[in-house]
C-alpha cells in the first residue's frame, strides 16, 4: 500500500515497519504502544461476509500494517453511520434499536473471537433537545466496566447525557445546557478536577459538568488569551476563512491542559476536502490565562473525531515531540508546533479515530 504521509524531515527520526505483520509478529509490535487509527479492513470473503482483517497506521510509523484481527465491517465503512464516536479505545455505535453501544473491536488488545459489546442505558430525550446526532462521546476511566466510570454522550443542542455502565440497574443523568455557546462543541473529561468539561464556541468560555455539585450549576471559567502571535494580512486572512474547531486535551504525565485551534479549509479543485491550514495551541492556566506556545516539550497532541489526548514522544521508539497529529473523515495531518510546518494526506476514513497507546497486561 502507498504511504500515506512522508515523515522524511529534515532533523527528525524515521520509525520503519514492516507493511505486512501478521499476528505473530503483532505482540512485538505493540510492545512500544504507540497510538493508532484504522485505515480500513479487508474482507474476509464470502464465509464471513461482515467481517474484515484490520489495516492500520502507527503515529510512529508510515506504512500501513495488515493484521490478521477480525472486526465487523460496519465500524470501518464511512457509509455504514453507526459510530458515533470514541474514547480510550472503545468505539460507541448508535443503530437504528436507538441503543448506544461501546464496542473494543476495534482495540489491538482485545479478543476478536469475543468482543465486548455494553450496551447502555435507552436514551431519553429532554424536551426541546434531540438524541439523534451525537456530538461526541467521552469516559471518565479506561474502562466502562470500571465501577466508577462515567460515560457522557454530548448531543448537537442543549442535551448532555451521563451514566455509569457498570452500575445495576444504570440510567442516564440528562442535563440541559443553557448556554448557547456551548450546544455545538465536543465534551472531554478532565482528570485534574474530576469533571466533563466542554469549550464555549469561540473558546473564551469553559463549562464543567458531573453528577455531582455541577450536575444543574456547571462550573464556569473564563480565559483571557496572552501572548497572541503576530500574523500577516495575508494569514489573517487565511485563518478567517477558514472553517476552525477548538478542543480540550490534557496531559496526565505533564498536569497540563492545552487549549487547541484546528483550522481547515476545503481543497480547491476535485471532490470538495477539508485540509489543515494551521493549528495553534494555548497553555491553559487555573486563573484562566490562556498563553499561545509553540512549545508542548516532550508532548504529543492527538485530535480526531475520538476524545483527545496527549502522548509522551520519548516514551515512544520514533515518535517525534512537540507534534499535533490530526485526523478527520477526508485527512490525515501532522503539524510540528515549532516551525508550524504541515505535512497532510487526502484520503477517506471510515472509522476517524486516534485510539491511545493499548495497554498490555505484563
Amino acid at each position: 500500500m502507498a504511504m500515506l504521509l512522508s515523515r522524511l524531515r529534515l532533523g527528525k527520526p524515521v520509525f520503519v515497519r514492516s507493511s505486512l505483520l501478521h499476528s505473530n509478529a503483532l505482540s512485538n509490535s505493540l510492545l512500544q504502544n504507540p497510538p493508532y487509527h484504522v485505515f480500513t479492513a479487508d474482507p474476509c470473503g464470502p464465509r464471513y461476509p461482515d467481517l474484515g482483517k484490520l489495516i492500520i497506521f502507527e503515529a510512529n510509523g508510515y506504512d500501513s500494517i495488515h493484521l490478521e484481527k477480525k472486526v465487523p465491517m460496519e465500524l470501518v465503512d464511512g457509509k455504514a453511520r453507526v459510530t458515533i464516536g470514541s474514547s480510550h479505545g472503545w468505539v460507541a455505535t448508535l443503530k437504528d434499536d436507538g441503543i448506544v453501544r461501546l464496542q473494543d473491536d476495534l482495540n489491538l488488545v482485545a479478543s476478536d473471537t469475543d468482543p465486548k459489546r455494553i450496551p447502555l442505558p435507552p436514551l431519553v430525550t429532554l424536551p426541546h433537545c434531540q438524541t439523534k446526532v451525537v456530538t461526541n462521546v467521552a469516559m471518565s476511566s479506561s474502562s466502562p466496566e470500571d465501577e466508577d466510570c462515567v460515560v457522557a454522550l454530548k448531543f448537537l443542542g442543549p442535551q448532555l447525557s451521563l451514566c455509569r455502565p457498570a452500575q445495576r440497574n444504570s440510567e442516564w443523568t440528562n442535563i440541559r445546557i443553557e448556554n448557547p455557546c456551548f450546544y455545538s462543541s465536543p465534551v472531554m473529561f478532565s482528570k485534574k478536577d474530576g469533571t466533563f468539561r466542554i469549550l464555549g464556541s469561540g473558546g473564551h468560555l469553559i463549562g464543567s459538568w458531573d453528577l455531582h455539585k455541577h450536575k444543574n450549576k456547571p462550573k464556569i471559567q473564563r480565559l483571557r488569551f496572552k501572548n497572541l502571535p503576530e500574523l500577516t494580512k495575508t494569514k489573517r486572512e487565511l485563518l478567517h476563512s477558514c472553517c476552525t474547531s477548538q478542543h480540550l486535551v490534557e496531559s496526565t504525565t505533564t498536569d497540563e491542559t492545552f487549549l487547541v485551534r484546528w483550522y481547515r479549509k476545503d481543497t480547491s479543485s476535485g471532490v470538495v476536502k477539508m485540509k489543515t491550514r494551521a493549528v495553534m495551541v494555548f497553555k491553559l492556566y487555573e486563573e484562566g490565562k490562556a498563553v499561545y506556545t509553540q512549545d508542548i516539550g516532550d508532548l504529543c497532541i492527538f485530535l480526531s473525531k475520538s476524545e483527545p489526548f496527549c502522548v509522551t514522544a520519548s516514551s515512544l521508539p520514533g515518535m517525534c515531540p512537540n507534534e499535533v497529529h490530526t485526523l478527520d473523515v477526508d485527512e490525515h495531518a501532522l503539524v510540528d508546533l515549532s516551525d508550524s510546518s504541515i505535512i497532510s494526506g487526502i484520503c477517506t476514513f471510515g472509522s476517524p479515530y486516534y485510539f491511545p497507546p493499548p495497554k498490555i497486561d505484563s
